[in-house]
């Protein structure tokens, strides 16, 4: 079946974008379920990221094609169609062509200085682009699922206050079910602060610039000479800078902390950032809610692969550790009330 698929696809490339594909190497590393991902390559040697995106728009594709066009370092230009489309509809998924451009992800290191910087100087460029009245229509606003995020966080942590006997009696259910219950404080401070600043920010907005949306280091890849790509821009929004600095400011992944030094490079090659720390709060608050309650749904699902469960668990596991994005965010918040 997967062959198939794979066949399938390589030949709408072969007629929609004018690209012979001789091999289709599945790409599993990535976290989005709803796509697939294939390694393709020409018999001249060319290789390109194939990709199925099963949600969202075509949004990630207009901001790539339009900041590659800008002259914006680090961004991998989506190829057109053979008639200029940045995507065709495969089965009722977009399927897209890009270039390339690295096998080393900097998740895997190692991340030089110069990279570091790299990285800065590409949230930098981004952010400096004009915005464009189709790029107004086409993105959503960062943070602006707030309230239904709030709403599945609520969701969960009631289920898991009273999980059914039958769930209970999985393992990772009842595991999940005594991790919720051990941050219940935290996730109250969590939702009430989210819901609370949300006013905040409407109240007193910031400047709303192109945001890759999720600039962790699993989107990022590594070149030689400390040259760094941006990939994967399927959660591009409009938002204030500190939607996307707060990878670089509050790290995210519990996995990968970011080191004061490593934060100072990349700080250097963005340039002046004049971080407000309530924007930067919240949208801590917002993520933190957001990925704990997405990767527990996963985890809890019973119908799913084990190995798929187990690999969410492990990172709940570090949503919440002293490293992890829950812990950051209410530091953060908590320590906003300190300051007032």
């Amino acid at each position: 079946m997967a062959q198939d698929v794979a066949r399938q696809v390589a030949e709408q490339v072969r007629t929609g974008f004018g690209l012979r594909v001789s091999t289709m190497q599945r790409v599993t590393s990535g976290a989005d379920q709803h796509a697939r991902l294939w390694l393709a390559q020409t018999p001249d040697g060319g290789r390109y990221a194939v990709k199925l995106s099963g949600r969202g728009t075509p949004a990630g594709l207009v901001v790539t094609a339009y900041l590659a066009e800008q002259g914006v370092p680090g961004i991998a230009a989506p190829l057109r169609s053979d008639d200029g489309r940045l995507s065709l509809d495969h089965d009722g998924r977009r399927l897209s062509v890009v270039p390339w451009v690295s096998d080393q992800r900097a998740l895997d290191g190692p991340m030089t200085g110069a990279h570091w910087r790299a990285y800065g100087e590409v949230l930098a460029a981004v952010h400096a682009v004009p915005v464009t009245d189709e790029l107004s229509r086409l993105l959503p606003a960062g943070g602006a699922a707030y309230p239904s995020i709030v709403t599945a966080t609520r969701a969960m942590a009631a289920r898991l206050r009273d999980p059914d006997p039958a769930d209970l009696a999985d393992p990772l259910v009842a595991e999940l079910a005594g991790v919720w219950s051990a941050v219940a404080d935290r996730l109250a401070v969590l939702t009430r602060e989210v819901e609370r600043r949300a006013v905040e920010q409407r109240d007193r907005p910031g400047a709303n610039v192109v945001c890759h949306g999720d600039p962790h280091l699993g989107n990022l890849l590594l070149g030689a000479d400390g040259r760094v790509w941006l990939i994967d821009w399927d959660d591009a929004v409009l938002a204030p800078p500190e939607c996307d600095l707060m990878f670089v400011l509050g790290g995210v992944l519990a996995f990968a902390p970011i080191t004061p030094e490593q934060q100072r490079a990349a700080l250097t090659g963005y340039g002046r950032a004049d971080v407000d720390p309530v924007r930067l709060a919240w949208f801590l608050a917002v993520r933190a809610l957001d990925d704990l309650g997405d990767w527990t749904r996963q985890a809890v699902d019973l119908d799913a692969e084990a190995a798929d469960r187990s690999r969410a668990a492990r990172i709940v596991r570090g949503l919440v550790s002293p490293v992890g994005l829950v812990t950051l965010a209410d530091a953060a918040l908590r320590d906003l009330a300190r300051r007032r």
